[in-house]
């Protein structure tokens, strides 16, 4: 039996999937690229999960997609149940932060770019390795990349598959903030738990328009959702009576 997996823990309003594949510095194997979906899918459609954490398991984030099982994903080019996994990721209609101690290259790198945030302790290392391999990168995942790190810090990164340290990570903008690795964990509680206190509605919006899925209608309704909630109102009043405020919008259910 494969200890191959990813695990799901929920915490109130903090959902953490884990990688976990010890043989292989959590390498995705076929079988977890399609489990992490349907995980998705799962947890957004619990009420409760406000935040989603991806991490890894021992120490190493993920180092890549396993490669014992490359020929599934060279078949499928851009339609490979890795890009419809990121894909699924980045499309998660909850905040997303990776958390990243270790290893994040190739596959573990797509993942982590398809999540919102990413905070690193200071011992990762991020890598792109298809020119290594003679692959060819997917291109959602090249456009991805190039959006968050710009086109010539993607083409470094894609030109020499070299390995960068967080630091150099930090400056290129490929994570949010670099921490020692004692202090990971509490520092991404920490964002966390704020995120689950601000307005849902907020949140979910600023998602959308950030990611360019909201069209000009889509925006309109958003704007709608903020007069029929009394979303602003609530928040309004919270400063106005120095108090926390209880925000109440909930997403509509799918369908």
């Amino acid at each position: 039996m494969s200890d191959a997996e990813l695990t799901v823990t929920v915490a109130g309003p903090v959902a953490t999937v884990v990688i976990r594949n010890p043989a292989r510095r959590n390498a995705m194997t076929p079988a977890m690229w399609r489990q992490l979906p349907v995980l998705l899918d799962g947890l957004e459609a619990d009420p409760a999960v406000r935040v989603l954490v991806l991490t890894g398991a021992g120490g190493t984030f993920c180092a890549g997609a396993d490669l014992g099982d490359l020929d599934e994903l060279l078949e499928a080019g851009d339609g490979s149940i890795a890009v419809a996994a990121e894909e699924r990721l980045a499309a998660f209609g909850r905040p997303t932060v990776a958390a990243i101690e270790g290893a994040c290259v190739g596959g573990g790198c797509q993942l982590a770019v398809a999540c919102d945030l990413r905070f690193a302790a200071v011992d990762a290392r991020f890598g792109v390795p298809p020119a290594r391999l003679g692959l060819v990168y997917p291109a959602p995942t090249t456009r991805r990349l190039a959006r968050l790190v710009g086109p010539s810090a993607a083409k470094h990164l894609l030109f020499t598959s070299e390995l960068v340290d967080a630091e150099r990570s930090l400056r290129i903008g490929l994570v949010d903030e670099v921490l020692p690795a004692d202090a990971l964990a509490a520092r991404v509680a920490a964002v966390t738990a704020t995120i689950a206190e601000r307005s849902r509605l907020t949140v979910a919006a600023a998602k959308e328009i950030v990611d360019g899925r909201a069209d000009a209608d889509r925006i309109a309704w958003w704007h709608g959702q903020v007069r029929e909630s009394g979303e602003a109102r609530e928040g309004i009043a919270a400063v106005t009576e120095r108090r926390a405020p209880r925000f109440g919008w909930t997403p509509p259910a799918a369908g």
